[in-house]
C-alpha cells in the first residue's frame, strides 16, 4: 500500500485500489464530521502553502477550506504576478524559499512537470493541484469519490469522458485511477482533441476497457455517469481552432431526458457552454456536489500525508 505520510502527491498512477479506498473512506468520515458541525484540530500548528501560479477557484479554495477545517493554517498566493516570479525568480528558488516557512505545499502551475520539479527541491510534501495539461490527481480522487457517493458503487460502471481529452489534466489523472475499479470508459472528443495516444496505448497494455467516439448522444445512452469538460481556450495557440471546436459538445436537459434520465453528470468546472443551465436542476446533475466533495477528499489527503490518520 502507498505510504501517504510524508509523500508527494504528483500523479494519478501513484495509487492502487486499496490506497484509493482508504482515501475515500477517510473522506467520507470527514464528510460526516463536517456535516455534524464537529470542530477538528488534527492539524493545529501546521501551516500549508497554497501556491497558485495559475487561476483557480475550486481547487485553491477547497484546499484552503480543507486545511482550515482540520485546524491548520494557510499562506500563499493566487497569482505569480504578485510574487518574486515577476522579478525573474525561478520556480526552484521560489519553492526552496517557501519550504523554509511551511509544513506542506499545494501547488498549481502552468508547466507540465512543475509539481515534480517542486517536489525535487522541497523538504515538505508537495501536492499537485494541476500542472498545465499534465496531471491533477486530487481532482481525479474527488471525481471517483463523487461517483461512489452518487451511484453507491464504482465497480463495473460505464463512465463517459467528454470534451478536451487531449489537454485535460483531470481526465489524464482520472484514467489512472478509474482503471483499478473495472470502470468501462468512453472517450468522447472531436478528432483534434482525442485522448493522447500515449494514454490510450498504456490503457490497452493494462487491459482497460475503453472506446473512442465523436458521438455524444450514443455515449449518453450507454453511460451511468458522464464527465463533461470544457474546451480549454488557454491551451490553444490558434484561437481560430478554439472557436471552431468550442461548441463541439453541449449537453442539454432534453438530451438527458430523452436518452438517459438516470444519468449522473459530472464536471470539474468551470463550465463555459458545454452543459446547458437547465440541466442544473436535474437530480443527476452532480457537479456542484462534486465541488463540495473536493473539501472532504482534500481533507483526507492532507491528513494522510501529514500522518494524522
Amino acid at each position: 500500500m502507498f505510504q501517504f505520510k510524508g509523500s508527494d502527491i504528483l500523479h494519478g498512477s501513484q495509487f492502487s485500489r486499496p490506497d484509493l479506498e482508504c482515501l475515500m473512506d477517510v473522506a467520507d468520515d470527514f464528510r460526516k464530521r463536517v456535516e455534524d458541525h464537529q470542530v477538528m484540530d488534527l492539524l493545529r500548528g501546521t501551516v500549508m502553502a497554497a501556491l497558485f501560479f495559475e487561476p483557480s477557484t475550486r481547487t485553491r479554495l477547497s484546499f484552503e477550506t480543507a486545511m482550515q477545517r482540520l485546524g491548520g493554517s494557510v499562506v500563499g498566493f493566487s497569482s505569480a504576478e504578485s510574487t518574486s516570479v515577476a522579478k525573474g525568480e525561478t520556480l526552484s528558488d521560489t519553492i526552496r524559499t517557501v519550504d523554509q516557512y511551511v509544513d506542506l505545499i499545494a501547488m498549481r502551475h502552468p508547466a507540465i512537470g512543475s509539481a515534480a520539479e517542486a517536489a525535487g527541491v522541497a523538504q515538505a510534501p508537495v501536492i499537485n493541484g494541476g500542472d498545465g495539461a499534465g496531471q491533477h490527481p486530487t481532482q481525479a480522487m474527488l471525481d471517483l469519490f463523487t461517483v461512489r457517493q452518487e451511484l453507491g458503487k464504482t465497480d463495473g460502471i460505464t463512465l463517459a469522458l467528454c470534451g478536451d481529452l487531449k489537454n485535460g489534466r483531470t481526465v489524464h489523472s482520472g484514467v489512472e485511477i478509474y482503471k483499478h475499479f473495472g470502470i468501462r470508459l468512453i472517450f468522447v472528443a472531436p478528432e483534434a482533441l482525442m485522448m493522447p495516444a500515449e494514454v490510450t496505448d498504456r490503457l490497452r497494455v493494462q487491459g482497460v476497457e475503453f472506446e473512442e467516439t465523436t458521438d455524444l448522444e450514443a455515449a449518453v445512452r450507454k453511460a451511468d455517469a458522464l464527465y463533461m469538460t470544457r474546451i480549454q481556450k488557454e491551451r490553444f495557440s490558434d484561437l481560430a481552432e478554439y472557436e471552431r471546436l468550442k461548441g463541439a459538445f453541449i449537453l442539454t436537459r432534453e438530451m438527458v431526458e430523452s436518452l438517459n434520465p438516470r444519468l449522473v453528470t459530472l464536471h470539474p468546472l468551470p463550465r463555459v457552454n458545454e452543459i446547458a443551465t437547465d440541466v442544473d436542476s436535474m437530480a443527476g446533475a452532480a457537479y456542484f456536489r462534486q465541488a463540495r466533495n473536493g473539501v472532504f477528499v482534500r481533507m483526507a489527503l492532507i491528513a494522510l500525508v501529514m500522518g494524522k490518520v
